[in-house]
């Protein structure tokens, strides 16, 4: 058994790592036609895409992006590295308070809905709906909201919330309601509570998919922070970061293109500790 997952492991590396050396390819095989403006790519769906385009201006090179995390972003300034390691953990403080935030009321809502049907007819549509509004339509009146409040610290966070809270609420609602009839049956054949019930089955029960949901938010909520500093005039954090390199995008390209990087690299550093988490706490439901 061990060896089978010692396989398993190793092929899945396989696999990230050709995935990752053809994007690279594919990435430098298109600039290398990019000076060459006769070079066309048809499309399966009509029409053609000028490979020119791929020019230094739209698609830097791999090597000027990461030897742009070595130069220094201003004149007599730290490396950019030094820039985008301060902003991603600024933005990644931000990200973590919106995650327990939406966690904790996705939570909520998935045991009331558990526990009353009517609420769950009343209020999961407005949930899902809630989902189908844009969340730069949302963040702006949420810093504005903060800031009436006293509360501009949190303006982040729950712009962050606002993206994590859905999938923990279906998900948890899924699993929490997803139990045993037998086992069920036996836990009130023994008078125990719905407390009891909650803690002693539907949670256990429910851990898989919580942890689905919370691997989806974990990356979300990176997301919703970037975006949340956009409004907010935070210069701090990887949205701000975003701003003031996009307008000298003309001068040095690699800059945005390097905190892009940057910004994926915080969301797959949560993503990773959350899975960690679930190896730990959900070990008899995680296949290697």
């Amino acid at each position: 058994m061990p060896a089978q997952k010692t396989s398993q492991t190793t092929w899945t590396l396989i696999t990230i790592a050709s995935i990752l050396v053809a994007v690279l390819l594919l990435w430098e095989g298109l600039k290398s036609f990019s000076r060459a403006s006769e070079y066309a790519l048809a499309l399966p769906w009509g029409g053609t895409l000028d490979l020119s385009n791929f020019n230094n201006q739209q698609l830097p090179h791999l090597g000027d992006i990461f030897g742009a995390f070595l130069e220094p972003a201003q004149r007599n300034g730290p490396p950019l590295y030094v820039i985008l390691f301060r902003a991603s953990l600024f933005t990644l403080s931000e990200a973590v308070a919106g995650f327990v935030l939406g966690s904790l009321l996705g939570f909520v809502l998935a045991v009331i809905f558990t526990h009353s049907s009517l609420l769950q007819r009343g209020l999961l549509p407005y949930v899902i709906a809630s989902q189908t509004i844009p969340i730069l339509a949302i963040a702006p009146m949420v810093v504005v909201w903060m800031r009436q409040l006293d509360l501009t610290a949190l303006a982040v966070p729950v712009i962050a919330a606002y993206l994590t809270f859905f999938p923990v609420t279906i998900y948890t609602l899924r699993g929490l309601t997803s139990v045993s009839p037998l086992q069920l049956e036996l836990m009130q054949s023994y008078a125990a509570t719905r407390l009891q019930i909650l803690v002693k089955l539907r949670i256990p029960n429910a851990l898989p998919q919580m942890f689905t949901a919370l691997k989806i938010s974990a990356t979300a909520s990176v997301v919703g922070a970037i975006i949340g500093e956009l409004p907010s005039g935070i210069q701090d954090g990887l949205g701000g970061a975003i701003l003031n390199f996009n307008q000298y995008y003309v001068q040095s390209p690699p800059r945005l293109w390097a905190t892009i990087v940057a910004a994926a690299l915080v969301g797959m550093l949560f993503f990773g500790a959350v899975v960690l988490a679930e190896r730990l706490i959900v070990r008899w439901q995680v296949k290697a």
